[in-house]
């Protein structure tokens, strides 16, 4: 087929690209999307975040007559956490989820979320992350040259597992060959409760349970029944010992070429997914446990209060209070109570 001239006024470079962006269909007609993005994560497709996600992008593009049109990449299509990370800063990537706990490698206040046994249930969390914490945190994260698109979605409550014999107290962790996020608080908790823990991203953590790299791994149920952990784990300690929080992000150039109309609609259906993600999550948390047990995995209910003591009685709340500060530590405390 012969190429067509361009129209007049226009060079062929401008048709060529004009040609390459994505067709939406309008009122039964098709229209050329003014803004395609990309948006990452690291969970799975079955993930409740990117269930949700995915009804919001769907809606983002309905209300915005399809001038925006989001493509989302989960299971780290587009790289590891960290490499999404600087993707979303670059602007290779337009929007990121991202747990807090591997935004802390960037942005160390998310950590506060992550301290160990702070808080006792999701009425403690969401004080938190409602309130002076994540506010706390949105505002360090807007610090280093990214937009947050809402407030902390919910990743839950993290439990260990094990390969070869069941966790039931602190005294079990010793010597105990742990992955954990590419976060340093995780890896101070476990180091402080006389573990060995090993920092690996999540894209390789079945990998490396299968080979025996690691014996076991710390996460929400949520995580490990949608990435199957369970075929690599036996065991379930019901440690309670971290909540972590999901970002959801914006690299600033690319939200603002969007009008404002549209970013608004972007924030709009954001928050709306967080919010009704974080009642999934905790629903699930619910009820996953019998679903774990049918495919295999035994739970044991251990005594949150005797691991949190042995990490009293170490130097982990002092130390990351100094590295946190004074202005971070008093948000958390002022929701958590007294830590240390």
């Amino acid at each position: 087929m012969p190429e067509m001239p361009a129209p007049a006024g226009m060079s062929r470079r401008r048709v060529v690209a004009a040609a390459a962006l994505p067709l939406i269909a309008i009122g039964g007609r098709a229209a050329r999307a003014a803004f395609a993005y990309k948006f990452a994560t690291g969970q799975s497709p079955s993930n409740p975040i990117n269930l949700r996600l995915q009804q919001a992008i769907d809606r983002i593009q309905a209300a915005s007559d399809g001038q925006l049109q989001i493509r989302l990449f989960p299971n780290n299509q587009l790289g590891s956490d960290t490499d999404q990370i600087s993707q979303v800063r670059s602007g290779a990537i337009a929007f990121l989820n991202v747990a807090a706990s591997v935004l802390a490698t960037l942005v160390p206040d998310a950590a506060l979320v992550n301290v160990g046994f702070a808080f006792p249930d999701y009425a403690a969390v969401w004080r938190a992350v409602d309130g002076p914490v994540g506010q706390h945190i949105l505002d360090r994260i807007g610090r280093v040259g990214m937009v947050p698109l809402a407030g902390l979605g919910n990743n839950g409550f993290r439990q260990i597992t094990s390969a070869t014999r069941p966790i039931a107290t602190p005294d079990d962790l010793h010597g105990f060959r742990i992955r954990v996020p590419v976060a340093p608080l995780f890896t101070s908790l476990f180091q402080a409760l006389g573990a060995s823990p090993t920092s690996i991203n999540f894209n390789e953590v079945y990998s490396a349970l299968q080979t025996h790299l690691v014996a076991g791994q710390e996460n929400g149920l949520v995580t490990i029944d949608t990435a199957k952990l369970y075929e690599v784990q036996s065991y379930c300690a019901m440690t309670n010992h971290i909540w972590d929080g999901f970002c959801l992000l914006a690299n600033p150039a690319a939200f603002r070429r969007l009008p404002a109309k549209l970013q608004d609609i972007v924030r709009q259906e954001v928050a709306r997914a967080v919010s009704e993600q974080r009642e999934d999550e905790t629903k699930l948390d619910g009820t996953l446990r019998e679903a774990l047990s049918a495919k295999g995995m035994q739970f044991r209910d251990v005594d949150a209060a005797a691991f949190r003591d042995a990490l009293r009685r170490t130097s982990f709340y002092h130390d990351w209070g100094a590295k946190f500060g004074k202005p971070g530590w008093d948000a958390l405390q002022s929701v958590a109570g007294p830590l240390g």
